[in-house]
């Protein structure tokens, strides 16, 4: 499922006469003070609201206004994000006592809320800071520091960490993965202020049925949910005189990364990457776009082997919360997905084999950094399937939001940058296919190209196929690939939401495809689970980074990934052929069985119906 897209409405409709701040509007029959204020370009303050994904508990009290009704002589207090507009109604959203009953609130949030904010991941990029800043809290009268440090922390995740010292209750984190994703791993669990945000039926992360996909690290107003930071890992390799370190940067990274830094968003910062990374540090920067048009060497060729041997539908394996999804939740789906590692472990590996002997440097000496916008590729980092003899093949996995941080720790202002081409010549060209891959749709469009070539023995005749491109949750389209392969049925889904519902119908025998392409995040890895977070918004810059990374594919010199010169010189030199022995056991791998079943009370079903003043 998609952010909400609210359809405009006819201004005719609106019938309500009333007055904000002694402004004179008109609302909608049932639309609430807030959004009549926001149409009428009214500032209320909000905090647990997040109106992108239709998220209106009331919990946080912070959009207190003052109202007064025909009939009553006297004015109430009363939440804008949750009370309808009425006839006549006289609202003041910054009276005297509106405004002390907003600073109050925020005071009360902040009572067990940890104050050592420097410390903080979300420092300068807070909610609830603007919020303090908004009302003027000058002074907080309640803090309890006993009773806030006693809130739990939760370390038990490779990719993410959950600390309640900094949790607001909000109920963003739940409702984003109840009701987009689907997955339904967090819930409130407790009373009154030992209220907390928890995993279902779960201690730790291991036992949980949560996929990392970082969904809730998006919309958590606070520095209460985030990735597991990990600058200083990368730090202490990057400064090692005896480590040789190899930094990878995904497709989408390079488009949603400048914004950061005060640039337009969708900028393609590819060259300001390469030279920030020269500037810290690094030894050899090489880009995660040469291994996707690797992994389209070997997932198109294995694709073609299962069609020929009647093994359908194969599901595409390059998105590691999709991969967790599908371990946890529908295990029995596993044999059907390619066993094709992801552009991530794939570039680690052939860093790791093929590189050392190329750089002449001890194969011991190199660590490999990865820049994701991914927290799940943290997880697949130390998946044990992907860790040879207690060696990782990714060492570090670092977040666009922590790349961020370790830029501004080094004094580097990424605008101010000089861009930088790649100088190696062995992993770092890659065709316009393989910058697709950071939206969704963009590998399926990647795979048809060469699958297309490989059994005509020749190019498609348009390149850009518009009818794989979309935003909706499910598309399917028909494509011809021509020779004995003929026509094939394929499907784009993205958000986990619309993925379980194609996974049951597939599972059902409900839906015939050959091919499918999951994205565990809305919108694919240009809008993933570490990427940067956005204020009060959730996947606002979506369309603008899908733009720029089609760009870069129409300005490629090659757009074929089986046209990409060194990728063919990795086979020549190296690997053989597409799938062949030492490419199957280097560049493939295997899943595991993770089911999790859980048990449901009418207690906990009750809890979670009137865990806030909206019902789920």
């Amino acid at each position: 499922m998609c952010p909400s897209d609210h359809p405009i409405r006819d201004p005719a409709e609106a019938t309500v006469s009333l007055s904000i701040n002694g402004t004179a509007c008109m609302g909608f029959p049932n639309e609430t003070i807030l959004a009549c204020a926001r149409r009428h370009d009214i500032y209320v303050p909000t905090l647990c609201e997040l109106d992108d994904i239709d998220h209106i508990p009331g919990t946080c009290r912070v959009c207190v206004v003052e109202i007064l009704q025909e009939g009553r002589d006297a004015p109430q207090i009363v939440t804008a994000c949750n009370t309808p507009v009425r006839e006549g109604l006289e609202v003041q959203t910054r009276s005297k006592r509106a405004r002390d009953m907003q600073r109050l609130q925020v005071e009360l949030l902040m009572a067990d809320h940890l104050q050592d904010c420097a410390t903080c991941i979300r420092h300068g990029d807070c909610e609830l800071q603007d919020l303090a800043q908004f009302v003027g809290l000058r002074e907080n009268r309640f803090f309890d520091r006993a009773r806030t440090e006693a809130r739990p922390i939760d370390l038990s995740s490779p990719a993410m960490v959950r600390d309640m010292t900094r949790c607001v209750r909000c109920q963003r984190c739940v409702a984003i993965c109840r009701h987009h994703q689907e997955v339904d791993a967090l819930v409130m669990e407790g009373t009154g202020l030992d209220r907390v945000v928890a995993l279902r039926d779960a201690d730790d992360y291991a036992d949980s049925i949560c996929v990392s996909c970082g969904q809730c690290v998006l919309v958590c107003p606070t520095g209460a949910l985030g990735e597991r930071d990990e600058t200083d890992r990368a730090l202490d390799m990057i400064c090692d005189p005896d480590l040789v370190t190899v930094v990878q940067f995904a497709p989408a990274v390079r488009v949603a990364f400048g914004e950061e830094f005060g640039m337009a968003p969708g900028t393609n910062v590819e060259g300001q990457i390469v030279a920030a990374c020269r500037k810290i540090g690094i030894d050899v920067v090489l880009d995660t776009n040469f291994a996707a048009d690797v992994v389209i060497m070997e997932e198109g060729t294995e694709l073609l082997t299962r069609l020929k041997e009647g093994r359908r539908p194969i599901f595409t394996s390059c998105c590691p919360g999709w991969i967790n999804f599908a371990e946890i939740h529908f295990p029995e789906i596993l044999p059907l997905l390619s066993s094709t590692k992801s552009p991530q472990q794939v570039l680690s590996t052939v860093a790791k084999t093929w590189l050392p002997e190329k750089l002449r440097v001890d194969p011991e000496r190199l660590r490999v950094i990865s820049i994701m916008p991914c927290v799940a590729k943290k997880d697949e980092a130390v998946r044990p399937q992907l860790t040879h003899d207690g060696v990782p093949e990714t060492d570090v996995v670092l977040t666009t939001r922590e790349f961020a941080r370790l830029l501004r720790r080094e004094g580097i202002d990424l605008k101010d940058l000089e861009p930088s081409g790649f100088d190696s010549p062995w992993m770092s060209e890659y065709s316009g296919a393989g910058a697709i891959f950071g939206t969704t749709g963009g590998v399926m469009e990647a795979a048809v190209r060469t699958i297309y070539a490989i059994v005509n023995g020749r190019e498609l005749d348009r390149i850009e196929l518009t009818q794989l491109r979309g935003f909706e949750g499910i598309r399917e389209a028909r494509v011809d690939l021509g020779g004995a392969v003929g026509e094939v049925k394929v499907a784009m889904v993205h958000g986990l939401g619309d993925t379980r519902k194609l996974v049951e119908k597939v599972l059902a025998g409900e839906a015939d495809y050959d091919f499918i392409e999951v994205m565990a995040c809305p919108g694919g890895c240009v809008d993933g689970g570490g990427s940067l977070r956005s204020k009060k918004a959730y996947l606002p810059l979506a369309q603008k980074r899908r733009e720029t990374i089609y760009a870069v594919d129409r300005n490629a010199r090659v757009r074929q990934s089986h046209n990409n010169p060194q990728v063919q010189a990795l086979y020549r030199e190296f690997l053989g052929a597409p799938n062949s022995e030492l490419a199957h056991r280097l560049l493939h791998t295997s899943y595991e069985d993770r089911r999790r079943e859980l048990t449901h009370t009418v207690k906990k079903i009750w809890d979670d119906i009137t865990m806030s003043t909206m019902v789920y």
